[in-house]
């Protein structure tokens, strides 16, 4: 029996891979923190969390992801994004157990023509992408035997996009707003449910993957692209989405305009998640959805 540690327990990824952990007959949370109980940037609060903790792995989910925000306090996103996983790193390889840290496809440029690989070079245009490159660089050099996994477009139980987008809707029907919703259509990338995420990493640790991998949902989708096909599923068939560019919205942070992730070394290793509308469909049938919207 693997006994498992989760930090950020109580993001999207984190709160599903706990559900699902304690659904299984081999595996033991022993762990399960987030703000404000664990500040992962403070060598001594994580020092105290691996004192007697005796966990086999460690997935580090927690992370600043207001990608607007981080662009305009970059000394916060670099102290959560970049050295807390470095210190979570540190203490892992003192405590000799496996270390899990989620990152992104914005660690790349986003203006290339063809799914990124893994070995593609990378060039992010935003602090958000800054920070967690340098966050994966620090795990990396402690050890190349921990596991980073990058996902994009993540959705689950909390906020996220597709939560705002039905929340939007529902605002709609009760009369409180008016015209179309606008989203962007030129920016790709593969959408990923956050309990599929969880299982393909419990499936790459149980095969003894370490090193980099790239794993998210299967196919891809521009953002107007999967809220019209949210919205339909939803019964929401009527209302309006208009296509808008990226140069339309007034933002602090630039997106990748494409982030597709090539994902053939996780599906070489067995472990590939399914395709986004399928897995849309299926968040829109549990009860993360409605627990996501005000």
């Amino acid at each position: 029996m693997k006994r498992w540690a989760i930090v950020g327990c109580r993001g999207q990824l984190g709160t599903a891979l706990g559900r699902q952990l304690a659904g299984c007959g081999d595996a033991q949370v022993v762990a399960a923190v987030d703000l404000p109980e664990l500040d992962a940037s403070d060598a001594g609060a994580v020092r105290g969390l691996f004192e007697g903790l005796r966990a086999d792995v460690v997935v580090n989910s927690a992370a600043f992801t207001h990608v607007d925000r981080c662009e305009r306090e970059p000394a916060e996103a670099r102290r959560a994004n970049a050295f807390a996983p470095g210190l979570l790193a540190e203490a892992c390889g003192r405590a000799h157990c496996q270390l899990v840290h989620v990152s992104t496809d914005y660690v790349f440029a986003g203006d290339g023509k063809r799914p990124y690989r893994e070995d593609d070079p990378v060039a992010p245009a935003s602090v958000y992408g800054r920070t967690k490159l340098e966050g994966e660089e620090r795990v990396r050099a402690v050890s190349s035997d921990f596991l980073v996994v990058r996902t994009s477009w993540l959705f689950g139980r909390g906020r996220n996009f597709l939560a705002a987008i039905l929340d939007q809707a529902s605002a709609r029907e009760r009369g409180e707003g008016s015209g179309p919703l606008r989203v962007v259509d030129d920016q790709r990338g593969r959408p990923t449910y956050a309990e599929d995420l969880a299982a393909g990493i419990r499936e790459l640790v149980a095969g003894g993957a370490t090193g980099l991998f790239h794993l998210a949902g299967g196919g891809e989708a521009s953002w107007w692209e999967l809220a019209r096909y949210c919205l339909d599923v939803a019964g929401h068939e009527a209302l309006e989405v208009e296509r808008i560019q990226s140069g339309d919205l007034v933002v602090d942070a630039p997106r990748p305009s494409y982030s597709v992730l090539d994902c053939s070394k996780a599906e070489g290793q067995g472990v590939s998640l399914r395709a986004w509308r399928e897995a849309v469909s299926a968040y829109l049938r549990s009860p993360d959805w409605a627990a996501s919207v005000s």
